[in-house]
């Protein structure tokens, strides 16, 4: 593919530019792999494994408004091996994505738009291309790269970044899958739920360490739903019901349109893990897009998730893109549910009032206590930008933060065990770090336990990393595994 790298803009007059096309955001087009890469610092020799960050990169410009969440799904790459890294970044090869390269064009409008001309969308017949652009997670040898309304997993090999294939686990997955499924690492179990416009509205399973299906059921909702995540503990899933609402008359009339009604409870289904029968727990209106880290305290299981109060922000600017600026303007909170399972009980409280998402904790502990999170502070700009790392302890609820600096802007940082590391703060954490003064990208690389001492290692990059969504870590005993 050519490269056209677009010019970086600082500023941006919203009532006519999409700011998400525009400077940090701007899709690149050439896919690249090197290991001739400037270090400032020293790479870890005990960092050895690979981290993966997928979002939105448009191939082709659509008719339409364009939303930050059209993009086609692009997974960049930094492998670590022996003080040495390389750099790779490559489209997920979606039927989408193949369909609209063949044709040399948009083929797909945009969530903002009537899908009512596109060619196809997910199993549901919500009719929005499906970019698997949103998360990457690791299970069995792959990595797969998910889509935050649903849909078909992709398959990737987490070193050459190359499209599998839509994975259906031998055959045996029939409907789309969430954004962000679950591995219980001790078990090697993938656990995941998909929803839809029809009754019973909720599907939740278990992929088995085999790789295939071995358990689905029905959870019945009053309505429509939009849940985005789930919890996991030793011996229980915990699914949301959340009264953020798909307008069915703008459904039907083929338009996509979300409400936030406050007058609804935030429902807690608590089901085991190879169980049919829910139990629900109520708590105030709010909407959830990431959780923590879930686990069980004698006849209690404790969820921490980050919680925002109104989905519904009031537009900064009047203009054809104020309804997107303001919806991804997030204001997220650390949280702490408890549902007690032998009085039914919901107890929640507010862990920190800092505005703190796309947390993270090491992953062979999910579903396990943790002490420690990793988590991205967001900044006050009119468009959804991480100015900060946060490692919050949530034993003493002290947090330790690094912050990127004037006009820089950081990724999802996930945790990355050093070789033989035996706790939650033995090891690093990778970020990409966007410039938009430079119009460059670089690797950061932290020493989990101390944070605030800024990058122990700067590996810069051949090309901008333009900001988006979701981070893995995978170790080098899973990529030889």
């Amino acid at each position: 593919m050519t490269h056209v790298e677009q010019p970086v803009a600082v500023a941006h007059d919203l009532s006519t530019d999409n700011p998400y096309l525009l400077g940090v955001y701007a899709p690149v087009a050439e896919e690249i792999t090197t290991g001739e890469l400037e270090v400032i610092g020293e790479i870890p020799h005990d960092l050895n494994g690979v981290y993966l960050r997928n979002g939105p990169n448009r191939q082709f410009p659509a008719a339409g408004r364009y939303h930050w969440f059209d993009g086609d799904g692009m997974v960049h790459a930094m492998h670590f091996e022996n003080g040495k890294a390389r750099y790779r970044n490559r489209f997920v090869r979606t039927k989408a994505f193949k369909a609209e390269s063949a044709a040399g064009r948009a083929l797909w409008t945009g969530v903002m738009e009537n899908p009512a001309g596109n060619p196809f969308g997910n199993t549901h017949g919500l009719g929005l291309k499906d970019s698997a652009n949103t998360d990457v997670i690791f299970h069995r040898g792959k990595v797969l790269a998910t889509w935050y309304l649903c849909g078909s997993p992709y398959a990737l090999d987490p070193l050459s970044l190359e499209t599998i294939g839509a994975e259906d686990f031998l055959g045996t997955l029939a409907g789309d899958m969430m954004a962000h499924p679950k591995v219980d690492e001790a078990t090697g179990e993938l656990f995941w739920f998909d929803y839809g416009p029809q009754p019973p509205y909720l599907r939740y399973g278990v992929i088995s360490p085999e790789g295939t299906v071995r358990h689905v059921t029905g959870i019945a909702l009053p309505g429509p739903r939009l849940p985005h995540d789930m919890a996991l503990t030793a011996n229980y899933a915990v699914l949301m019901d959340l009264p953020l609402l798909q307008d069915q008359d703008a459904r039907r009339a083929g338009k996509y349109r979300i409400s936030f009604d406050r007058s609804l409870p935030s429902r807690f289904g608590v089901v085991p893990r190879y169980g049919t029968d829910v139990r629900w727990f109520e708590a105030k209106p709010c909407y959830i897009y990431h959780v923590v880290n879930s686990w069980e305290e004698g006849d209690e299981i404790v969820m921490d998730v980050c919680r925002v109060k109104n989905p519904s922000h009031v537009p900064r600017t009047r203009s054809p893109l104020a309804a997107m600026l303001a919806y991804l303007r997030l204001d997220a909170h650390l949280y702490r549910y408890r549902f007690n399972l032998r009085t039914g009980e919901t107890a929640e409280s507010s862990l920190d009032d800092g505005n703190i998402e796309f947390p993270s904790v090491d992953s062979r502990i999910v579903s396990r206590p943790h002490r420690f999170s990793y988590n991205m502070r967001l900044s006050n700009d009119d468009t959804l930008l991480f100015d900060a790392l946060v490692r919050y302890d949530s034993s003493t609820g002290e947090k330790v933060t690094h912050e990127f600096g004037a006009g820089r802007w950081g990724s999802e940082a996930p945790f990355a065990p050093r070789d033989g590391s035996r706790d939650e703060t033995d090891g690093y954490l990778v970020s990409f770090i966007t410039d938009e003064r430079e119009g460059r990208s670089e690797a950061g690389i932290f020493d989990a336990a101390d944070v605030s001492a800024g990058p122990v290692a700067r590996v810069l990059l051949p090309q901008r990393v333009p900001v988006g969504f979701h981070a893995t870590w995978v170790r080098m005993d899973q990529l030889r595994s």
